[in-house]
């Protein structure tokens, strides 16, 4: 059996790949940064390594005699900019040094495209640049906005719509490319089934022309059954959120996501996923647009009480 090394798997994504790689028969190893359960290991054979991304006889042990690895594992917040180097990049480059022979799937981001905007998007592209060194085969796929069940980040905009509020940047004809989680981690498992040529990718759910912040208002709406009114949002107003955020950070308070090198990168207005090559490389495509994918997301926030 095909051995698979992943980081990552905690997270929100983690869990969907880890079912996804384990519908496809393979013998996995994690590694946790906590002893935790893992409901979808449910009858999954799989190893558990304690460690993260800076413990390198972790890591090392994560990888031996793996025959591929998926990293899925990166910060989406930090205290300092700085971290996002240390865990994205630098983290990276020790787990690919550690597994040269291994087919290495560095799960990156659209972010990476425009490395200017934020320290996030900066160590994104670092981490491709990492992997793309190495001698071994490598793929990075960028994957745009994720959503879908046990996403955290993404909760509070359809708690707003429920109470009858779309907020969006007030980008003019901005456009932005999507993803359901379970769409990724199926795309993810193809990807390491059978590998395409070594180089960097794109993937989304293959919507022509992506999304406007319309569509998401439309289809939240609907699965809600709510007309929610659009709140366009001025950068200035997002902006000063961001710099309280910044500050509160600075004093101790809790890391939140929206720093000013996000609000950055919510007022670019072009996330579109402009290459799928990868789809067609494995044969893959979507299970959810936008309304079954909005749809079956908010339902799982309702069973969990979540929304």
């Amino acid at each position: 059996m095909t051995l698979v090394a992943v980081t990552g798997a905690t997270g929100f994504v983690g869990p969907h790949l880890v079912a996804a790689l384990g519908r496809r028969g393979f013998r996995l190893r994690l590694l946790v940064r906590r002893w935790s359960p893992l409901p979808s290991l449910d009858g999954v054979d799989a190893e558990l390594v304690l460690g993260d991304l800076g413990d390198r006889r972790a890591l090392a042990a994560l990888v031996d005699g793996a025959d591929a690895v998926i990293h899925a594992a990166g910060l989406i917040k930090a205290r300092r900019p700085a971290d996002f180097m240390a865990v994205n990049r630098d983290g990276t480059a020790l787990l690919s040094a550690l597994a040269p022979d291994a087919t290495f799937l560095l799960l990156s981001s659209l972010a990476a495209r425009e490395p200017s905007l934020s320290a996030y998007a900066a160590s994104k592209q670092a981490a491709e640049a990492a992997v793309a060194s190495r001698p071994g085969r490598w793929l990075a796929v960028r994957a745009p906005a994720v959503y879908g069940p046990g996403d955290r980040e993404t909760l509070a905009y359809f708690k707003a719509v429920a109470r009858g509020l779309a907020p969006e940047p007030r980008v003019a004809e901005a456009r932005l490319s999507l993803i359901h989680v379970a769409d990724l981690a199926e795309a993810l498992a193809r990807t390491v089934a059978a590998p395409p040529p070594p180089g960097g990718y794109e993937i989304d759910d293959g919507h022509p022309g992506a999304y406007g912040y319309g569509d998401m208002a439309a289809a939240a709406g609907r699965a809600l059954g709510r007309e929610p009114f659009r709140l366009a949002v001025p950068r200035a107003v997002m902006a000063a959120v961001a710099g309280a955020n910044g500050l509160l950070q600075t004093l101790g308070g809790p890391v939140r996501i929206l720093t000013p090198g996000k609000v950055r990168e919510i007022f670019h207005p072009d996330w579109t996923a402009h290459d799928r090559r990868l789809a067609a490389a494995i044969g893959w495509r979507a299970r959810y647009d936008l309304e079954a994918g909005f749809r079956e997301t908010i339902l799982w926030y309702r069973r969990q009480r979540w929304l």
